[in-house]
């Protein structure tokens, strides 16, 4: 009798992890898509400059010389240096490097996913910007050139969707939840490092930025479902994308 409920006990555990597992990343995607259309709205009908001017100016307090940001030299200098971190061409070198990684040790669905996940942010961003052609923040403002149209950032969307594929992918490579929990954390610091430095070097408003986030995080988590999707499948069915054990 007192081994049922001990057994209930950890089967209700077991279901509670895998459903938590399942719905905090569906709470993510679905709160990102929701902050992206809330502040999309306000971009289109105009109701955001208000915010982002305020940003704008306190970051950049010197009216003789708007390039000159707030505090120490150095920190302007590591802001340049980090925010290449969501370039596109950098990130087309980390996707480079982590794609072949993952192909040779037979990750090929793994390897598709960070590929496709790359190639739909741009996509997104491409398309996003064309729509809302949204003016970046005056040139004499920015600290660093910059191209196309200011909504959402290309940066912080690409960012969110690769870095955090990365994180998870080491989450699934490393059972141990100590390791999951700093694959994760990293992932997500180095994202809010990369949109921090978009709306310090004057490159985007600060909504740009945060729809950038959002936007991103409901495609990593679409990308997310996709791979679990597969992944039960394969369980039934072998697939030529499963990846090797």
């Amino acid at each position: 009798m007192t081994a049922h409920p001990v057994a209930f006990t950890a089967r209700v555990l077991r279901v509670a992890r895998n459903e938590i597992g399942i719905v905090a990343p569906l709470l993510l995607g679905a709160g990102g898509l929701a902050l992206f259309a809330s502040i999309a709205d306000g971009v289109a009908s105009g109701d955001k400059q208000g915010f982002d001017w305020s940003v704008l100016t306190w970051l950049h307090p010197y009216a003789d010389d708007p390039q000159r940001v707030r505090g120490p030299w150095w920190l302007r200098e590591a802001a340049i240096d980090v925010t290449s971190l969501g370039g596109i061409s950098v990130l087309m070198v980390f996707a480079l490097i982590f794609g072949f990684f993952l192909l040779v040790h037979g990750k090929k669905l793994s390897a598709l996913l960070l590929v496709f996940g790359l190639a739909g942010g741009v996509a997104w961003s491409e398309g996003l910007k064309a729509v809302f052609d949204r003016a970046r923040p005056p040139a004499e403002y920015q600290v660093v050139e910059t191209l196309n149209a200011s909504f959402p950032s290309g940066h912080a969307l690409l960012a969110t969707v690769f870095y955090l594929t990365i994180g998870v992918m080491l989450t699934r490579a490393f059972p141990r939840a100590r390791v999951k929990a700093y694959a994760v954390g990293w992932a997500v610091v180095v994202v809010l490092l990369i949109g921090i430095t978009r709306i310090y070097l004057a490159a985007h408003w600060a909504t740009d930025v945060l729809a950038g986030w959002g936007i991103g995080a409901f495609w990593a988590v679409l990308l997310w479902l996709f791979a679990y999707a597969v992944e039960r499948r394969q369980r039934v069915h072998m697939s030529r994308l499963q990846d090797a054990p």
